[in-house]
């Protein structure tokens, strides 16, 4: 009997071998580029905090923008400038309405080595943004171009958003009372307001909610949500148009969770987002027209997702997220395989923080205003993983 119930005992223990559950598999090494503080000098006759919002860089040039915020914490805009993304001059502002001087530079967007800025300051009456924009003068100043009210304000203003050059010229996304709005210019002067037209209006199919815009061959792409009526979900949703004017829109499959896209970028032909996708991050992929779910994006799992940049390098995209420096900082050739990237600091959580990132070519830059201080870093060298 002793016989028979060894071997009946090794079968038991070789069965269970078999249907134990595979152990999963390790996490990947992070890349780790090596970044290097960078020092951006204080602009003549300016003193106080320096807040940063925001960098872009394109045509050999690297542009970070913010304000330098006095004793009192009234903000006044500042900007510097690279070639190197390593030594830094302040640009002159040049401010022409009575806010001007006041502005906090919120946003830059690049073409042609030449930035246009976005700027507000509460102020009037009711205490409304009152928004500008700025554009390199012939000099190297940075002159602020005023609008009338009712292009950025007015009864029906909700948000100002991020703006971004193309072959087209530059273009504003934002969000107004009546849906998704868009904001368009040939030269980076005056901007047109477009909002209210078929595809970006709150219709039958839900309200829109426009986050990112980039420029998508001779026209424009934005990218963001779409709220259906009766639900408290979103489903993620891009708009396409060849020239600013005429929105085409269309809401991506959802899988049965809510989604949004925060951010986009074009990675060589294709395009990339990446936003929230149910209780994590994901990336969507575009190869011409057609959008498809591609990686899922490990960080930003332990609250709403929230991706704070993304910029495309000569490599693939680099997206950073609110998390640990060891799970913010995320690396795809491609849209589909997302690698860890360590950076130098956490990324912090809140409304009054801001994390801004930009690359070309094989060089990132990234910066950090905790509330507290601002500080930048650069990194050189290939991303792709061994």
């Amino acid at each position: 009997m002793r016989r028979p119930l060894t071997v009946l005992g090794l079968f038991v223990v070789l069965l269970a071998a078999c249907q134990a559950p595979e152990a999963p598999a390790p996490a990947p090494e992070p890349l780790r580029p090596a970044w290097q503080p960078v020092d951006l000098p204080l602009p003549s006759g300016l003193s106080g905090r320096v807040a940063l919002r925001d960098a872009a860089a394109c045509g050999g040039r690297w542009f970070v923008v913010g304000a330098v915020l006095d004793a009192d914490g009234v903000p006044h805009p500042a900007a510097w400038s690279s070639v190197d993304a390593r030594v830094w001059v302040a640009l002159r502002p040049v401010p022409r309405s009575p806010y001007g001087p006041e502005n906090l530079l919120t946003a830059v967007g690049c073409r042609d080595g030449r930035p246009v800025a976005v700027g507000g300051r509460s102020g009037g009456v009711h205490g409304n943004p009152r928004i500008s924009t700025w554009r390199l003068d012939g000099d190297g100043s940075l002159v602020e171009v005023p609008a009338e009210f009712e292009v950025f304000g007015g009864p029906d203003a909700v948000n100002v958003g991020r703006v971004v050059g193309g072959p087209g010229g530059w273009l504003i996304s934002g969000n107004r009372a009546t849906g998704a709005a868009a904001w368009v210019s040939a030269d980076g002067s005056d901007f047109r307001l477009v909002s209210g037209v078929p595809g970006l209006a709150t219709d039958g199919a839900g309200r829109p909610w426009v986050a990112d815009g980039a420029a998508a061959g001779s026209g424009w792409l934005m990218v963001g949500s779409v709220l259906p009526p009766g639900r408290t979900g979103t489903d993620a949703a891009v708009w396409t148009s060849p020239d600013g004017s005429a929105w085409r829109r269309a809401v991506l499959p959802g899988g049965g969770v809510d989604q949004d896209l925060q951010r986009v970028v074009r990675v060589g032909d294709r395009a990339v987002a990446v936003g929230r996708r149910g209780d994590g991050l994901g990336a969507w992929v575009a190869d011409g027209d057609a959008w498809r779910p591609g990686g899922d994006v490990p960080g930003g799992a332990e609250r709403p997702g929230r991706v704070w940049g993304l910029s495309a390098r000569g490599d693939g995209a680099f997206a950073v997220v609110a998390g640990a420096a060891s799970e913010a900082g995320w690396f795809s050739p491609d849209g589909d395989r997302w690698s860890p990237v360590a950076l130098p600091v956490a990324v912090p959580w809140g409304n009054d923080r801001s994390v801004a990132v930009a690359s070309a070519g094989d060089v990132a830059l990234l910066s950090v205003d905790d509330g507290v201080r601002a500080r930048v870093w650069s990194a050189r060298g290939s991303w792709r993983p061994a």
